[in-house]
């Protein structure tokens, strides 16, 4: 066949063109197919294309990091609002004389059955969608029915919160529960589809939805913190949180619409949809191949999020401060230091991961295995003064401070570089599979953390010396300065 020279693709096309070195990088090879894509923008010539599309005003970069804000802001939302749910809806009242048994149940074991109900839903769902045949229309139904659904549920939450429940609290306690066992259903196949989508593109485009998850607990924690201030009751707060989530969701909806209408987001569609159809042998794709070449990085993205979520909230949330004359007053000192803290510095290593991509994919496991010392720190800070027996051995507001940046800078980073390196370790084709089992390994991380986190709460409870505090790391506050 006679090979026409190729057109060069100007600014105005939303292309720029290839030089000679550019066009043999990896993620600018060319498809070996027909002259013209699907979308009739990029010229090939020569089995390459002519230009690649510019993502212009980082449009498709926001809209994934909106995205991967509304992944994680249903988890978010309901953790942020427990006081709600405990201290408002299900605080024990008196019916009749006497106070119901159950309903101090259903308020002292809420928070433990809401990560059990919110979690086994989303790792079996996540897993149910790695293995469904994903093409890119089923993707698109996936996101949108999912959306939906979780905005729907969000609606019902707000209703729930402006009824009077308080003669039927076993019946709000049950509603509650089972609509975060839908929500978390749908969620966990929205987020499982969003990594996968985002593995067809550049590397950075994952870091993008991980930074949009670490931006949603942020918000949160700001919205929180502004209830704390201005909100008359937790129940305000509460309607605050979820309408929120309704409005952040209904964003990454309407931009997702607007996602498939960008040149850059559709130039790499067209090229997964090009590589799928390549290997038209295989009928599915060989999961054992892909996690053989992904390993390190699944178990990486598991460890990152197991350790994080062992210690963050269970045990961080109950740390108190040493120093009776800390700057913070009581009230904001879980606000601040557990969740603010955690999720600004969080997005700090997702930022960080943008620039600096050390170790690589073979050693990226080892600093990630360091990081389970930050188990034992926060066990032995001040957290649970009250109720534990285990010893406390660092007992300075400061230390702990400094262990909680460094947690959320690495879980961050290391989370950012084991989802950007996990599709780069599989052939094109493979990519949007390699992602969605990277995200099905953080959402198995999230969920065994969570489910660890009580032991260890137990363990710190009952092993050691009643009553008694070991201060090895008993420094002087006023030593160390505030910047800190």
């Amino acid at each position: 066949m006679e090979l026409r020279p190729a057109r060069r693709l100007s600014k105005e096309d939303g292309f720029t063109s290839l030089t000679a070195a550019s066009s043999d990088l990896p993620e600018n090879k060319a498809l070996l197919a027909e002259e013209k894509t699907d979308f009739g923008q990029a010229t090939v010539a020569n089995g390459r294309f002519s230009g690649i599309p510019v993502d212009r005003f980082f449009a498709v970069y926001i809209i994934l990091l909106l995205h991967g804000a509304g992944t994680l802001m249903p988890w978010n939302m309901f953790i942020t609002a427990n006081d709600y749910f405990v201290k408002y809806k299900l605080a024990p009242a008196s019916i009749n004389g006497t106070v119901p048994d159950m309903q101090t149940v259903y308020q002292r074991y809420f928070l433990s059955l809401l990560g059990i109900v919110a979690q086994v839903p989303n790792v079996a769902l996540n897993a149910v969608n790695i293995f469904c045949r994903v093409g890119s229309g089923s993707i698109s139904t996936r996101i949108v029915g999912s959306i939906i659904v979780v905005t729907v549920m969000f609606i019902l939450t707000v209703a729930l919160a402006i009824i009077d429940s308080s003669h039927w609290p076993a019946e709000f306690f049950w509603i509650t529960m089972v609509s975060v066992v839908i929500i978390n259903m749908a969620n966990g196949v929205y987020q499982n589809s969003v990594y996968g989508m985002a593995a067809c593109l550049p590397m950075k485009y994952t870091g993008a939805v991980i930074l949009g998850s670490n931006i949603s607990g942020t918000l949160a924690s700001v919205i929180s913190i502004i209830s704390l201030l201005s909100a008359p009751d937790v129940r305000t707060s509460a309607i605050y949180y979820f309408t929120t989530a309704i409005f952040v969701l209904l964003i990454a909806l309407d931009t997702f619409f607007a996602l498939k209408l960008l040149p850059f987001y559709r130039y790499y569609c067209d090229r997964a949809k090009h590589n799928r159809q390549r290997d038209s042998q295989h009928t599915t794709p060989p999961y054992g191949h892909i996690f053989k070449k992904c390993w390190q990085q699944f178990i990486g993205v598991f460890l990152v999020f197991f350790v994080t979520l062992s210690v963050f909230p269970a045990i961080i949330v109950n740390i108190e401060a040493s120093n009776k004359d800390f700057l913070l007053p009581a009230k904001f000192y879980s606000p601040v230091l557990c969740f603010l803290l955690f999720n600004l510095f969080a997005v700090v290593g997702n930022i960080i991961s943008t620039f600096v991509t050390k170790p690589g994919p073979r050693w990226v496991l080892i600093p990630i295995l360091v990081r389970l010392v930050f188990i034992p720190f926060f066990m032995f800070c001040n957290s649970m003064p009250a109720s534990r027996r285990l010893p406390v051995l660092i007992n300075n507001d400061y230390i702990f401070i400094v262990g909680a940046i460094l947690m959320a800078i690495t879980s961050g980073y290391f989370s950012s570089l084991t989802m950007m390196y996990a599709p780069r370790n599989v052939d094109p084709k493979y990519q949007g599979v390699a992602g969605m089992m990277a995200a099905f390994f953080l959402i198995l991380g999230i969920f065994v953390g969570i489910a660890f986190s009580s032991p260890l709460i137990m363990f710190m409870e009952n092993v050691g010396p009643a009553k008694t505090s070991i201060n090895l790391l008993n420094l002087n506050n006023t030593t160390l300065s505030p910047t800190l």
